[in-house]
């Protein structure tokens, strides 16, 4: 059984972070002050939906309440170190999360959406071998404060001018192996008295740890992206490591039997287009055997360098040919726009600063660290 860590808050006498507590958690807090249950609704409206992080702004509070919750809690967001906007209007701020570590957080303004990208770890243990975040190694997985506060803190700094309307957890880090505090932040940001966004402007992306998937359908069927990346076994287990744990089929089964969850929506794969790796003709042939009358969309994306890869990104006439091949079989295919290269914002540049790094790749430690 897991601690309840409010528990473990309260009897150390610390202050207790507010942000990123489920419903239950909340009720559960006030119940302890003393206070009815409805106020974590209160708080709940006054954090996420307001934007109102000082306990003395919050008017319907009596002044009584306030001062517990000044005494009691506190509503801390990680701090900024660093601030980058690219030339397509793309930013990316470095967030610090304590103890040497920081991670990247990324907003990507659209015409008709705008897109916020958010770490679930510092660092990442998966090791793909086009991702410049594992390359950097993993430290720790962040607490449901520290994901849900890089939304707030996007909030701010964005202003009412720019508002968030689609939220994925793309940035650094495998979701699934922080799933407890990756679902409890996804709950919160469909729910109406938090974030209330519909659950298919939240994305929760994996490179496919399948038990984990299979839970996901159940907990919170929000859109799912897999990091497929390869259409066979041998190629993906060079690319994607946790194929060598997790192969294709068990991997597809495991997606099938999400898309069942979710109302006749598709499941999105992600395929990093590199030159002479994976992106052939026969490649596309072998995608298409894969996903042929599937709920399957494919987004191709040109891989973005970073120092020391090995990887080239296919040719845009490659990438437009693999694409085509796809459509002509039926497939719903994209080809991603590249957005904040010129920062290294794009997919699969985030590093952040990952210090005391620990290589964990495919064992049981990872697997457990997935907090289930």
């Amino acid at each position: 059984m897991c601690e309840n860590p409010l528990n473990s808050i309260i009897v150390k006498s610390e202050k207790v972070n507010l942000i990123g507590l489920e419903p239950e958690a909340l009720i559960e807090f006030f119940s302890r002050l003393g206070q009815k249950s409805y106020r974590a609704k209160q708080i709940m409206r006054w954090i996420y939906q307001r934007g109102v992080l000082k306990f003395d702004e919050m008017t319907d509070l009596s002044l009584q309440l306030r001062d517990q919750l000044s005494n009691e809690a506190t509503l801390s967001l990680p701090k900024m170190i660093s601030s980058e906007e690219a030339r397509d209007g793309t930013r990316k701020w470095l967030l610090d999360v304590g103890a040497g570590q920081a991670v990247e957080t990324v907003f990507i303004p659209e015409t008709n959406r705008s897109t916020l990208c958010i770490s679930s770890q510092a660092g990442c243990a998966m090791d793909c071998s086009f991702c410049a975040t594992g390359r950097h190694g993993f430290n720790r997985n962040l607490s449901g404060a520290e994901i849900l506060g890089q939304v707030i803190f996007a909030n701010q700094e964005l202003g009412s001018k720019l508002s968030i309307t689609n939220v994925v957890f793309m940035g650094m880090g495998e979701p699934l192996a922080n799933y407890r505090q990756v679902v409890q932040v996804a709950k919160l940001l469909i729910d109406d008295c938090a974030f209330g966004l519909s659950r298919r402007r939240v994305t929760i992306s994996t490179s496919g740890l399948v038990p984990q998937i299979r839970k996901l359908a159940k907990d919170c069927n929000v859109a799912l992206a897999v990091s497929l990346h390869a259409a066979t076994d041998k190629v993906r287990d060079q690319l994607v490591p946790i194929n060598q744990r997790h192969q294709i089929q068990e991997l597809l089964e495991s997606c099938w039997h999400y898309a069942d969850s979710l109302a006749s929506r598709h499941i999105t794969f992600e395929y990093v287009m590199l030159a002479g790796v994976n992106d052939r003709i026969k490649d596309a042939i072998s995608l298409i055997k894969l996903l042929k009358n599937k709920p399957a969309k494919v987004n191709l994306i040109p891989f973005n360098s970073f120092p020391g890869t090995a990887y080239t990104c296919s040719d845009d006439e490659v990438i437009i040919k693999f694409c085509a091949k796809l459509r002509a079989a039926g497939i719903v295919a994209t080809i991603r726009r590249t957005r904040g290269d010129d920062i290294a914002a794009a997919c699969g540049q985030l590093a952040g600063r990952v210090k005391d790094r620990m290589r964990v790749r495919l064992g049981d430690r990872q697997i457990r660290a997935a907090n289930l």
